[in-house]
């Protein structure tokens, strides 16, 4: 069947990876409520700037699977695509701190673009189960705009990178683009302005702003404060990734920007106004940070053309972020290392999620788990939960593992894919849907 003869387009599985960081997890609670007939299943590994508890509206709905995974490994996002027969990925799990960047910026190619060539290898070889990947990407592989300029970066612009994690995202970028012309798959990238509002992990100015004014603590502004930068609240960035969702076109680029810019000094001014405090008391200029790009602005004709609009004003969206992290101070626990004026926060270091066990989807707490046999694993020891699909029958260990899995009545089948055509290797992985893979 040719692309032109498939049915319309309307998602039934959704993957969303990085679904317990910031903005993946209000795209992710908005799919679950709007979207009952859909299936979300939330892959994040729980770093330090995500967490369970941004997806606590989604918890308990019986269309919502979270699993507890990094897409860095091959064998986890193959088994997701296949035992949940995905047929959509929206990629947002990344790094993009820039200041960890410059500390860490392995670690950033290694989630970034890695990370990424993973899911796309993935999807190459379960097409056409997968009919849209949408790669989100942000403003920053654009490089520096010009102060003066009235004019934005189109989605066709060039991408001039300065930062480690500017270039990881245009690296990323470039497979997705070529995995859509090599092999066809239907890929769309969005590139973002800066976003803000509940959840957020305090690394980022408004939350970091926020909670040193609560803490009665000064505002580090990094060099002078006159770089630029365009503020879109969450829930307005949801539903635009709710809008390409539906209405995007694969192979296309869409911006989601907006046109009301403020430099940081500004935004510093701002809070401190709304905590009653006199800004010039409580702001504090710092060493600036390598190659702080002075303005990102974006063309967003692109996207709104397709319905899509910003409905939250900035003083709208300060004031509700501002009470949520007034309501909610300890939502990230001890972030005293976040709020320093250059964090270089360990890339590697998780959660307080990990006192979380997940499995199969079901989150369980550790005191859920602690009696034996309180929670049913796959081992050796329980031989009715195996299952091997095994290659190499007409050979003499092929034929003996099967005669060894009749003989103490573990179920198997054997492979009917060659081993040369990873196509047909997948096909049996499939039909089969086995515990282990024997060869």
């Amino acid at each position: 069947m040719s692309s032109d003869e498939r049915p319309a387009y309307e998602p039934r599985k959704i993957l969303i990876t990085g679904a317990a960081g910031f903005i993946a997890s209000h795209v992710t609670n908005r799919l679950v409520r709007n979207y009952p007939r859909y299936k979300i299943i939330a892959l994040d590994k729980l770093d330090y700037c995500s967490s369970l508890k941004n997806l606590l509206p989604s918890l308990s709905s019986p269309n919502f699977k979270f699993v507890k995974g990094d897409i860095i490994s091959a064998d986890l996002v193959n088994h997701l695509l296949l035992d949940e027969d995905v047929d959509t990925i929206m990629h947002f799990a990344a790094q993009s701190h820039v200041d960890n960047s410059f500390g860490n910026s392995f670690e950033f190619t290694t989630n970034n673009i890695y990370g990424t060539h993973v899911l796309l290898e993935a999807c190459k070889l379960l097409s056409p189960q997968i009919r849209r990947f949408i790669h989100v990407s942000t403003d920053e592989v654009y490089g520096e705009t010009d102060l003066d300029s009235d004019i934005g970066n189109a989605e066709a612009s060039q991408l001039l990178p300065t930062n480690p994690y500017s270039a990881t995202k245009a690296g990323a970028e470039m497979l997705v683009m070529a995995y859509h012309r090599s092999y066809g798959l239907p890929t769309i990238t969005t590139r973002g302005n800066n976003v803000y509002g509940p959840n957020q992990f305090p690394e980022k100015l408004i939350p970091k702003f926020i909670l040193l004014a609560m803490r009665g603590e000064q505002l580090p502004i990094h060099g002078d404060g006159s770089n630029v930068r365009s503020y879109l609240y969450c829930e307005d960035v949801a539903e635009a990734f709710e809008v390409v969702l539906q209405k995007g076109v694969i192979g296309h680029v869409y911006n989601i920007g907006t046109k009301k810019e403020r430099c940081v000094l500004d935004v510093a001014r701002d809070i401190g106004n709304m905590f009653g405090l006199v800004p010039e008391n409580v702001i504090e200029f710092v060493n600036d940070r390598p190659f702080y790009d002075k303005r990102y602005f974006l063309d967003d004709q692109k996207l709104k053309k397709l319905g899509w609009q910003e409905k939250t004003s900035w003083e709208d969206g300060l004031r509700m972020t501002l009470e949520w992290y007034t309501q909610n101070p300890h939502w990230w626990g001890d972030v005293t290392a976040a709020l320093h004026p250059h964090p270089r926060i360990s890339c590697g270091s998780y959660s307080s999620d990990d006192s979380y066990y997940v499995q199969y989807g079901s989150v369980l707490r550790r005191s859920d788990i602690r009696g034996k046999g309180s929670a049913q694993t796959v081992s050796s020891d329980n031989p009715n939960t195996l299952k091997f699909l095994i290659y190499g029958r007409s050979g003499w260990i092929g034929g003996l593992l099967g005669k060894i899995c009749e003989k103490d009545g573990v179920l198997y089948e054997y492979g009917k894919g060659r081993l040369e055509d990873r196509r047909s290797l997948a096909e049996d992985v499939r039909r089969v849907r086995p515990t282990h893979v024997l060869e």
